[in-house]
């Protein structure tokens, strides 16, 4: 298995929070600098896969909302 496979599959069982405050802690990192072009490329491909993963939980949180909006049930 490639090494973004693993992370890949790794950041799938990330929670939302968790997941943020990762990204959070990447983007300050970035933002201090003094980091080599290697690792600088590396957090931000880190910063990517986890801006993915709030993504989805964003967009799922939403299509839920959706649904139980759309929910004929829930009226009345």
């Amino acid at each position: 298995m490639a090494k973004t496979d693993e992370a890949a599959s790794g950041d799938a069982a990330l929670g939302y929070e968790q997941a943020r405050d990762e990204l959070i802690d990447v983007v300050r990192r970035l933002e201090a600098g003094g980091t080599t072009l290697e690792e600088s490329l590396a957090l931000w491909e880190r910063g990517e896969e986890l801006a993915k993963v709030c993504r989805r939980w964003l967009e799922g949180a939403r299509a839920r909302l959706d649904a139980a909006l759309a929910d004929p049930a829930e009226e009345g």
